[in-house]
């Protein structure tokens, strides 16, 4: 299954804020380390905080960080969400549809590949979390 681009953006962020010892952070600093659009990475920040995994904190002095503790934030929960449409093919206008085996088999695989992201968190992403200081520039050092 190849995800898509807002869900790429989504674990960014969610990434970055979790490596974060302390703070808030903004869109900006997020957009210009990945070289990603402020606009699509706005969508994507309103989008976590409405489900509660970023919380947004408004005015001259606020910015964005993790809404909830890390091993709480489960990936397969959170690539559900952001991929709308989970299946690998449409086989609704397919002639052979009726007879054909392959819509089972890619459920199947679907189901499996959403099995294996229900067994970790951002915590687990961020085992080596340390090292993440050394490789992202965060703009308050």
């Amino acid at each position: 299954m190849k995800l898509t681009r807002y869900t790429d953006y989504a674990l960014r962020v969610i990434i970055y804020l979790g490596s974060r010892d302390d703070g808030l952070s903004s869109i900006a600093e997020i957009s210009a380390l990945y070289d990603i659009s402020r606009n699509n990475l706005m969508k994507v920040v309103q989008d976590l905080a409405h489900l509660g995994y970023v919380e947004a904190i408004r005015g001259r002095s606020g910015g964005i960080r993790l809404g909830r503790p890390a091993r709480d934030i489960n990936l397969g929960t959170l690539i559900r969400h952001t991929e709308k449409n989970q299946k690998l093919v449409d086989c609704t206008q397919c002639v052979i549809a009726p007879v054909c085996g392959l819509p089972g088999v890619l459920s199947e695989a679907t189901r499996a590949f959403f099995a294996v992201l229900d067994k970790y968190t951002l915590a687990d992403l961020l085992v080596q979390r340390r090292h993440f200081n050394d490789l992202l520039i965060f703009s308050d050092q």
